[in-house]
């Protein structure tokens, strides 16, 4: 038995016997390893072709991906004849053969997709889209055109691939015709592009088939809209079978091959898609302050839009004296002051102060934006101060001007001949057409709804204590030191003879 002259073991304890006969202590195992060093350009070529390389390792990279186990004649889709799909059976090789075959061909398809890409998405202007859509209308127009479009497409092509000799060549010289160009070869930069194009194209792929899929539930009878779907389909096929005769398929094939194009073009995708989306959304709430999320031009849009809605369901109202007269436009201001202070809630009053004197006028979807938030104070004429100007004026800057004041019942006096129009009321300006960024009160706009200046969604035009610096939502320090708002409105008025000769 061994001992250890370095360890000092206590007497009361025993020691284990070994079962090995043997020496038990093990010779140590000799390891020699070489000292570092750089690799050779050999090693390190064959090092830098293992990783990824699209240009020389994709194919070798399918065949070298670890994939379950396949029987030789695997078939997954099954059909009882034999389809295109299911011609040749799964197999690695197969698929590496015909992808390496495909990328170097599929270059035409991915041509033509720019091409059409361009005209449909207007990339080349609106000359280059709108000559193609002139060519649309024509064959609207003259759909029996239609059967020479194929003689047209393969006599454009034979045209414009005509070999042109140079001019060191001569005419009666004969050359044989130039081979058709081989499909690039892999690793090249034809081979890689159409490489880049499959890949976006798949990514594309799958980006409208995870927009189109939420809906297929409503079509296989997993929604509570499917029965719903199938009688609205039964009722409007029902009530065209008899209306198809009367339906013009020329103009019905035009609108449905412009659409396209209308809903490509650049200002429907800036401009009108956002408005429709803020609106679907919920963004355009009724008495809400809309134009703190459709700023910009697209608030500017929207209430140009509102306007002209409103003054073509007013022409419709206009009697036949009326359209046969000279009509123009007058305009009042009505002003109030904010008084700050506690109170339960913003007190607006406009609409039932119009309302008592029997003014027509037609606030909109409120007289007054709540911007400051209840228990804050309250907007109202009855807070102007005695130099400030009337609460209702004809002059803009409220206090100047021949006729500046205003009747109990909000009318004033027209020139002889004139009359106010009788199947409409004031409307207010919602654009706020008349303030200027530079905060005169000129008549200049800017007409770009610009987020600062102009006015709020009720015609409202915020300005300082003084009556100065106009914006569309007031400041924040406003609040304690005084603020001012203004608002204009407008009505038509018509000449009529008959009242100037009964004066």
């Amino acid at each position: 038995m061994s001992t250890f002259d370095y360890v000092e073991i206590p007497p009361d304890v025993i020691r284990l016997q070994s079962s090995i006969a043997s020496d038990p202590v093990r010779p140590f195992t000799k390891i020699s390893t070489p000292l570092p060093c750089s690799p050779t350009p050999a090693a390190a070529a064959a090092a830098a072709s293992t990783t990824f390389s699209p240009t020389k390792s994709l194919s070798t990279l399918l065949l070298n991906t670890s994939f379950p186990a396949i029987p030789t004649s695997a078939s997954p889709r099954k059909s009882s004849t034999t389809l295109l799909s299911t011609r040749d059976p799964l197999s690695i090789p197969i698929t590496t053969v015909n992808f390496r075959r495909f990328v170097a061909r599929v270059g035409p398809v991915f041509w033509l997709q720019d091409r059409v890409e361009e005209v449909l998405m207007w990339r080349c202007g609106w000359k280059y889209t709108g000559v193609w859509i002139a060519i649309y209308a024509f064959l609207c127009y003259f759909p029996r055109m239609v059967l020479l479009v194929p003689h047209t497409i393969l006599a454009a092509i034979i045209l414009f691939t005509y070999p042109t000799p140079s001019p060191s060549e001569s005419v009666t010289t004969k050359n044989p015709p130039a081979p058709v160009a081989p499909p690039p070869s892999e690793g090249s930069v034809d081979w890689q592009a159409n490489l880049q194009a499959i890949q976006n194209l798949m990514g594309a792929f799958c980006d409208g088939y995870d927009t189109i899929s939420p809906l297929t539930p409503h079509l296989v009878h997993r929604s509570t809209y499917t029965s719903l779907i199938l009688t609205l389909t039964l009722l409007s096929f029902l009530f065209l079978l008899p209306v198809l005769p009367l339906i013009p398929l020329r103009l019905l094939f035009f609108v449905l091959g412009v659409f396209p194009f209308i809903w490509t073009h650049p200002v429907t995708q800036t401009r009108i898609i956002p408005l429709l989306k803020a609106a679907v959304n919920g963004s355009i709430a009724k008495g809400g302050n809309a134009s703190a999320t459709l700023t910009g031009v697209t608030s500017y849009k929207y209430a140009s839009l509102k306007i002209k809605l409103r003054r073509w369901i007013d022409d419709d109202r206009l009697d036949d004296k009326h359209w046969g007269a000279e009509m123009r436009e007058v305009e009042l201001w009505e002003n109030e002051r904010w008084a700050p202070g506690p109170s339960l809630s913003s007190s607006f009053g406009t609409q039932d102060d119009l309302d008592a004197v029997g003014s027509e006028f037609d606030v909109g979807d409120g007289s007054g934006s709540a911007l400051l938030g209840a228990g804050a104070g309250t907007w109202s004429k009855s807070n102007l101060r005695p130099a400030d100007r009337a609460p209702w004026t004809r002059a803009r800057d409220g206090w100047s001007g021949v006729g500046g004041e205003v009747s109990s019942n909000l009318t004033f006096s027209l020139a002889p001949g004139w009359a106010f129009v009788e199947t409409e009321g004031w409307r207010p300006d919602a654009l706020g057409s008349w303030v200027s960024a530079s905060g005169s009160n000129s008549c200049s706009a800017s007409g770009s709804g610009d987020p600062i200046f102009g006015a709020d969604d009720n015609g409202w035009v915020y300005t300082n204590d003084v009556w100065a610096d106009p914006r569309r939502i007031p400041l924040e320090g406003w609040k304690t030191l005084g603020m001012t708002r203004r608002r204009r409105w407008v009505r038509r008025v018509y000449f009529d003879p008959a009242l100037l000769e009964n004066a």
